[in-house]
């Protein structure tokens, strides 16, 4: 169980989120929605641990959940806005590297997001939609870890992409796991509650 109490994020001396409050269940999802400016990355920074609470609580199974901020990272896997990929990597061998640290299987995760044909492929070559796609198989390599925090996963994705990233989703959470995620569009997250941050 992850839960929020009142939270508030502060970024730069000022807060940019506050009162924030949800409980998610295994196989839960959340949707975070909002304008521009209303705070979605820096609360998806917050529940990562990587951003600065400034008041309220954030727990797991009843537990402070930044108590120990290494074990908070090792139960989530976090796609961040920017796909932070190496350029020279093909995306084998960044798949490859990923698994190295994080653990999973590099050609499950190639085969999930229906990589396969672009295996041998350098990163720099691929358009801004099959990189996503790469990014996403993060996901996949992290199956184990409980926590999903997605944000605007769908960014330069095809329908296609767009489904395939469902299915995945959907299995996660048919596994127990759960899924935070800001979006702007329809996200394939069924039965999700969705949680409006203002400006």
């Amino acid at each position: 169980m992850f839960e929020a109490q009142e939270l508030a994020g502060e970024r730069g001396g000022r807060i940019v989120f506050a009162a924030v409050s949800f409980v998610l269940a295994p196989g839960g999802a959340l949707l975070l929605t909002g304008p521009n400016g209303a705070g979605k990355t820096s609360l998806l920074r917050v529940l990562a641990g990587l951003g600065q609470v400034a008041d309220g609580a954030l727990l797991w199974d009843g537990r402070p959940a930044l108590e120990d901020r290494i074990a908070h990272a090792s139960r989530l896997a976090l796609v961040g806005h920017q796909d932070a990929l190496k350029p020279a990597l093909t995306v084998a061998e960044t798949l490859g590297h990923e698994a190295r640290i994080i653990g999973g299987d590099a050609g499950a995760a190639l085969a999930a997001l229906e990589l396969e044909g672009l295996a041998d492929h350098p990163v720099r070559i691929l358009s801004a939609g099959q990189r996503r796609r790469v990014a996403l198989a993060r996901l996949v390599l992290g199956a184990a870890r409980p926590l999903w925090l997605l944000d605007e996963p769908t960014v330069a994705l095809d329908v296609a992409g767009v489904a395939t990233l469902g299915r995945v989703l959907a299995g996660h959470r048919a596994r127990g796991g759960m899924v935070v995620a800001s979006s702007h569009l329809a996200l394939p997250l069924d039965d999700a509650t969705e949680l409006r941050l203002a400006a």
